[in-house]
């Protein structure tokens, strides 16, 4: 039966830095000739407050605190996991819709990490997705919101590799696949890379019908995900796509999907849009070949 909602709150430290130094080093960004970022996050700390508790798994409010504001995101976990699912949600999800998901992978051995990311108007702060706002703070040399999120996802990942000790999976689904596999890229502590229904953004080809060369092109080039899906190797790519999703084009998926190197694997699915239950059952079914059952 559950309990009642448990009040406690504990902090949890974790220290996002480069190599080991005497002190934190200091948040940079840069991206190269090839448009691939790289950044150096900034330390952060976060407050968890367990909503519900019983034998078999636990259900929390994790707020990781920012130099540049609080990211909001929901845990849910078993005693001990055997690995951590980072997802990064796509427009319009709501973690109500994900209530059933947290439960189903606690009880298969998972951690499962809902992140409300920055601007997609949950509760989290920031602006919807916005490549020429984003740009101008690229040229002025400010930090871009998308480079944020990306910092945000990987210090999360900091956190829970530290919490748990087992490996964290970037996954995502539609814009969120996107933000997760440029993280995945970014930060190669990432064990894999998971992708539902998503593909590239499409800006580094607007940009070169348009005949952009230079600073745009490069930071074009830097949002999409297939400009890190080759460097996720020798880490698995799985990926997950409806031949009839109403939104994102199959053949759209497939050309991401081509990016990558081996491992990977090409999933369709039954639905239409995002993760649904056969994602779920399909995706716990590749982990346990990992972890076993």
């Amino acid at each position: 039966m559950r309990t009642a909602f448990i009040l406690a709150v504990f902090l949890i430290a974790a220290a996002v830095i480069a190599g080991c130094t005497s002190a934190p080093a200091k948040p940079s960004y840069s991206v190269d000739n090839n448009g691939v970022l790289s950044v150096t996050c900034a330390p952060v700390t976060t407050n968890e407050t367990v909503l519900f508790a019983n034998g078999t798994y636990t259900e929390s409010r994790v707020v990781m605190h920012t130099q540049t504001g609080d990211v909001v995101t929901y845990l849910s976990y078993p005693e001990r996991p055997k690995a951590v699912l980072e997802y990064i949600p796509g427009a319009g999800e709501k973690i109500s819709g994900h209530a059933e998901r947290m439960v189903t992978y606690a009880a298969a051995g998972y951690a499962f990490m809902f992140v409300e990311i920055r601007g997609r108007g949950g509760e989290t702060a920031g602006y919807p997705f916005d490549p020429r706002t984003d740009y101008s703070r690229f040229e002025s040399g400010d930090w871009p919101e998308y480079y944020q999120t990306i910092c945000d996802i990987s210090s999360l990942r900091a956190v829970l590799a530290s919490r748990f000790g087992v490996p964290v999976y970037a996954v995502g689904g539609s814009n969120g696949g996107r933000y997760a596999a440029v993280a995945a890229g970014v930060d190669p502590e990432f064990a894999g890379y998971v992708g539902i229904s998503t593909a590239d953004w499409g800006l580094r080809d607007a940009v070169l019908a348009q005949g952009g060369t230079g600073d745009i092109l490069k930071f074009a080039t830097s949002l999409e995900p297939g400009t890190y899906l080759p460097g996720i190797s020798p880490r698995p790519v799985w990926m997950y796509h409806n031949a009839t999703d109403p939104f994102i084009p199959f053949t759209s998926g497939k050309a991401l999907f081509a990016t990558a190197d081996e491992p990977k694997t090409f999933t369709e699915f039954n639905g239409d849009h995002g993760i649904n239950p056969d994602v779920d059952r399909r995706l716990i079914a590749q982990l346990a070949q990992i972890y076993g059952t």
